[in-house]
């Protein structure tokens, strides 16, 4: 009777720790609802540790709800996540949108050697290597020349067909009249 208990507990500390293990890689996972679906990005903390809390954490308050697609490029990218002028059911600004952040402070930079390829998302910045805070883009294509340049905080693992259906800008620079948003981002597989 010992040996069975003994392997029942053992199975409930495996059944724990898958659970717990499931739970840990499922948080490395951030889910952008769009108006054609779900977007599924895996977020490499081991890459960019600090551009990934902090994605993670305006993500857990809601904050990247209904934030605009302020920049689209075909060929290039998709940008978002201005928080304080790209909010489209609060505050949206539609000749700001792209230059806000958030009110958490600015990161430092984070470049690898992880290549910018199609689905690949990185950290939106200013000039300011050390600029980024809260937007950032999701190539359509792969673009070398950002490579070392920009933070890499993620690739996009499914939805990406969501991800070319996206408005694209007509402005000089990518710039969206009447923009998708990003409906609600969520932490986690959904």
């Amino acid at each position: 009777m010992k040996l069975f208990y003994l392997a029942f507990a053992g199975v409930l500390y495996l059944a724990s720790f898958a659970g717990d293990v499931f739970a840990q890689s499922n948080d490395n996972f951030l889910t952008i609802q769009l108006k054609d679906g779900p977007v599924v990005i895996e977020l490499l903390p081991d890459v960019a540790p600090k551009h990934v809390a902090q994605i993670k954490e305006l993500a857990s308050k809601g904050e990247y709800d209904n934030v605009a697609f302020h920049r689209v490029i075909d060929g290039f990218m998709a940008q978002t996540g201005d928080v304080q002028f790209g909010d489209m059911e609060q505050g949206f600004q539609a000749s700001r949108a792209g230059t806000g952040g958030s009110s958490l402070p600015d990161i430092p930079a984070e470049f690898s050697d992880v290549p910018f390829e199609r689905g690949t998302v990185g950290m939106a910045r200013s000039q300011d290597p050390n600029s980024a805070n809260s937007q950032f883009f999701i190539m359509f294509a792969p673009g070398d020349f950002l490579n070392g340049q920009y933070t890499v905080v993620g690739k996009v693992v499914s939805g990406m067909e969501f991800v070319d259906k996206i408005k694209r800008g007509a402005g000089a620079n990518g710039e969206v009249t009447d923009p998708d948003r990003m409906v609600k981002v969520t932490v986690g597989k959904q």
